[in-house]
């Protein structure tokens, strides 16, 4: 019955650690690697350095950004942060 009374505690403890923490991030992760897997040619981005533009092109770990005065810059895929237009 003591074994139970010192090992309840620190199973208590895991699942709240699981819960509060490494489930919200796996879903997070979740939802990073699906938007980059949707990603498409004439998608607003804001990329993790900030910088603003729209796929010209894209393929299966790099992307041509177009941003003002129609350049062109190559980044990684990994480098998208947010879909400013998700349609």
């Amino acid at each position: 019955m003591e074994v139970l009374g010192t090992i309840l505690p620190l199973i208590l403890m895991f699942a709240i650690f699981y819960f509060l923490l490494i489930r919200p991030q796996q879903k997070r992760q979740k939802q990073v690697r699906d938007m980059h897997a949707a990603l498409k040619r004439g998608d607003k981005i804001i990329t993790i350095g900030g910088l603003h533009g729209t796929i010209d092109s894209i393929d299966e770990d790099t992307m041509v950004i177009l941003v003002n005065d129609n350049r062109k810059l190559t980044f990684d895929k990994s480098a998208v942060r947010e879909v400013v237009n998700p349609d």
